[in-house]
């Protein structure tokens, strides 16, 4: 499979990081010695189920580098835009290809065996889209002092997993949904009619638990997708302010010894994660 990086944010002077960016991209601030997206793509190096890597939002000039073939696309402007560039990039690289792996540029704890368990979870199954989510203990545990946002459910307490599995024709077919989903992201009002006000009313009174969640986003998009439960904080540990960005440089300034040893320590819950990821599969129209 191939990975898409998405790297195109440049934080404004009003962006909390923008003292730490200084106009600049933000995937080449640095982290512990070497860019942020760097991290990334030594992670991606190391995954055994990533086959090239398309990095969107810089060009060959970043000096990144990646053991697996590395292709650059330059920023196209819109989130969507930048989706759909990686995505046919990655067809004219292998029509026979089905899906790709999104990964955020801002997550660089990551590990190589972190992107292969996401892959090969995956695709256990056939869907439109796979989207993982780290619950609150997890995510406490690993980094106790990352204030991340949850969503309530009933069942738990999660966060959205930055590293994610789309189909691929999905993304580039003309479908105003993607347009719908990329105007409504700042938008509580237009998320709201668009997974539907009553199942922002149940989110709201803690009525839904994660498969009841999927399900009904999923029919509501007319998509077929998996909720995953992921054991791997790092995956969901991105960078949106300073604090987190200091946490990730002692972190891994320490030689990410700490994530190599909870990396280790989760294979068994990984297994357990994937089992959860089927019971939560739900398909649209059944």
């Amino acid at each position: 499979m191939d990975a898409i990086v998405t790297a195109g944010g440049i934080p404004l002077p009003e962006d909390p990081l923008y003292a730490d960016t200084k106009g600049g991209a933000k995937a080449l601030v640095d982290v512990a010695g070497k860019p942020m997206i760097q991290w990334v793509l030594d992670a991606l190096s190391e995954a055994k189920a990533i086959d090239n890597v398309i990095v969107v939002g810089l060009t060959d000039k970043s000096s990144a580098t990646c053991n697996k073939p590395l292709y650059f696309i330059p920023n196209q402007g819109k989130m969507l835009d930048n989706f759909r560039a990686g995505v046919l990039k990655s067809r004219e690289l292998d029509k026979k290809s089905k899906h790709v792996l999104f990964v955020s540029s801002d997550i660089p704890a990551i590990k190589g065996e972190m992107i292969d368990w996401a892959v090969n979870t995956a695709m256990e199954s056939d869907d439109d889209i796979y989207y993982n989510v780290i619950p609150r203990e997890t995510m406490e545990e690993r980094f106790p002092e990352s204030k991340r946002t949850y969503t309530h459910l009933k069942d738990m307490d999660v966060c959205g997993g930055d590293m994610n599995v789309a189909r691929i024709k999905m993304v580039i077919g003309n479908n105003p949904l993607w347009e719908r989903i990329s105007d409504a992201r700042k938008s509580p009002l237009k998320q709201a009619s668009l997974i539907g006000f009553d199942t922002l009313f149940l989110l709201l009174l803690r009525k839904l638990t994660l498969e009841m969640a999927a399900e009904k986003v999923t029919r509501r998009l007319n998509i077929t997708g998996r909720v995953i439960v992921c054991p791997y904080a790092e995956i969901g540990m991105d960078v949106d302010k300073p604090h987190q960005l200091d946490l990730l440089r002692k972190d891994l300034k320490r030689g990410g010894k700490k994530a190599v040893k909870k990396a280790k320590a989760v294979t068994k819950t990984a297994k357990k994660g994937a089992v959860k990821s089927k019971k939560v599969k739900k398909v649209a129209g059944e």
